[in-house]
């Protein structure tokens, strides 16, 4: 039963709403058309009660009770009164009407009503084809007691009572017709704003678009619902330029190494060769795909790191001393590099998640210790509005025709200086800094080495 009222349950919004307020406005109007009718037909029977107690008090007026005994006086007007009027004088029947028998249901049922005496009334339904409402008026003489019961066939009360009610199910059946169809265009020009903003916001998310839908000129449920999509899509904006930078770095890192296979492949088919020409192929071929697998794992690292900062963690204050200590404890440097913490003080503290300060640093850490001679010191100091980390090194230092391109993805000052790395370290420093309001930098005026600088703002 369950599933089949869910099967029959609709599937829009738009329809279990209408569906709600026409359940509500059926159980409504029952009650009300139930209520009216059970008012309206006690008002029918109290009207019916007094008629019928208007003409037994003028039938009792023909009835004398102050002789010897109780009689009935003639009138002029003495069959329309005697029409459906049982007269006793105590218990016995001195008049009934013409065309009712003395052993009728109406007639046993006008000698109860004389028996009990006091004035009554009762319904008599059996051997009658509609219902017959009788009612008794008692006088009291010196002769004893007269008794009318006057009878009223309620057929017309209870055609008009029908009458009322199949009006009230046709006017309930127009009513709840007209609030299912005003429901349903309600409910459908409310929820257009929110189709709207749907088919926006499935757009925008595909193209990466700036548009946002802000909380101006909506109500308040649809400026709550249209900031929640602005995060989503602000997120969204954000992954989709994770892949698309993904995507440039690894098609121009890779392209290099891909090159050096298909020119060595190119070379080896020309012609035959020897073994040791085969062997050093193979070598270059091995090369350049360790190359190609170092540039993947190292891009890959960083776009999981940096989405997965940049998605679950919120802006905050790190102390700058406590992430450099555990960095220095990290780099496993050669036994003749000694590496020094410089900090003003435990207090020193910028605006950036602990994670994202050592994604930052790690790169310029990383190249130092690689090219030092023998001392690598990094030291952090206040600056107005921020903290400013640099990176030393007394090693060679930074060649003057490659500072314009230190900076730029894959690229570096010498590939064959025999150090690991896909020159990717540096841009992602740079990248992750100016994501908070940061830089990195080179600082050219520094000659007895290499320098890199990290402004980022005050915790």
């Amino acid at each position: 039963m369950t599933r089949l009222l869910r099967h029959l349950a609709p599937r829009t919004l738009r329809g279990r709403l209408s569906l709600v307020a026409l359940t509500t406005a059926a159980l409504l109007m029952t009650v009300l058309t139930a209520a009216f009718n059970i008012v309206l037909d006690r008002h029918l029977r109290h009207q019916a009660d007094a008629e019928l107690g208007s003409r037994a008090d003028a039938v009792a007026t023909t009835v004398d009770t102050s002789g010897p005994r109780v009689r009935v006086l003639e009138t002029v007007n003495d069959r329309l009164l005697d029409a459906n009027v049982w007269i006793y004088g105590g218990t016995r029947l001195l008049e009934k009407p013409p065309a009712t028998a003395a052993g009728s249901t109406l007639t046993e049922a006008a000698a109860r009503l004389a028996v009990r005496g006091g004035g009554g009334c009762t319904t008599v339904r059996a051997g009658h084809p509609g219902a017959v409402r009788l009612c008794a008026r008692s006088r009291a003489g010196s002769s004893g007691t007269a008794t009318v019961v006057t009878a009223l066939d309620l057929a017309p009360y209870r055609n008009s009572a029908a009458a009322v009610l199949l009006g009230s199910l046709a006017l309930d059946t127009v009513v709840l017709a007209c609030a299912y169809a005003l429901t349903r265009l309600a409910v459908g020009r409310a929820l257009r704003p929110v189709r709207t903003m749907t088919d926006q916001a499935a757009e925008w998310s595909a193209a990466g678009s700036d548009e946002r839908f802000g909380a101006a000129h909506h109500p308040a449920e649809l400026a709550s619902l249209g900031a929640s999509l602005d995060a989503l899509l602000d997120r969204i904006r954000t992954v989709l330029g994770h892949e698309r930078q993904l995507t440039g770095e690894l098609s121009h890192e890779l392209r290099t190494p891909l090159t050096r296979i298909i020119v060595e492949l190119d070379w080896w088919r020309a012609r035959p060769r020897s073994a040791a020409e085969t062997r050093a192929t193979h070598e270059v071929i091995a090369d350049a795909a360790q190359a190609m697998l170092t540039i993947c794992d190292t891009l890959l690292d960083d776009a999981r790191e940096e989405a997965r900062t940049a998605a679950t963690a919120a802006p905050g204050a790190t102390a700058v001393e406590p992430v450099l200590c555990r960095l220095v404890d990290r780099l496993g440097a050669p036994e003749q590099v000694r590496a020094v913490v410089d900090t003003t003080g435990p207090e020193l503290a910028a605006a950036v998640r602990p994670v994202l300060l050592e994604r930052i640093v790690s790169p310029l850490l990383t190249n130092a210790v690689r090219y030092a001679r023998s001392t690598v010191t990094v030291s952090a100091r206040p600056v107005p509005g921020g903290v400013r980390i640099s990176v030393t090194d007394d090693g060679p230092g930074v060649p003057e025709a490659f500072v314009d391109d230190l900076f730029q993805p894959g690229r570096r000052a010498d590939p064959g200086d025999g150090h690991d790395g896909a020159g990717l370290g540096l841009p992602l420093a740079r990248r992750l800094a100016r994501g908070v309001g940061g830089e990195v930098s080179h600082d050219r005026a520094y000659t007895s080495g290499a320098r890199f600088l990290t402004d980022l703002p005050a915790g």
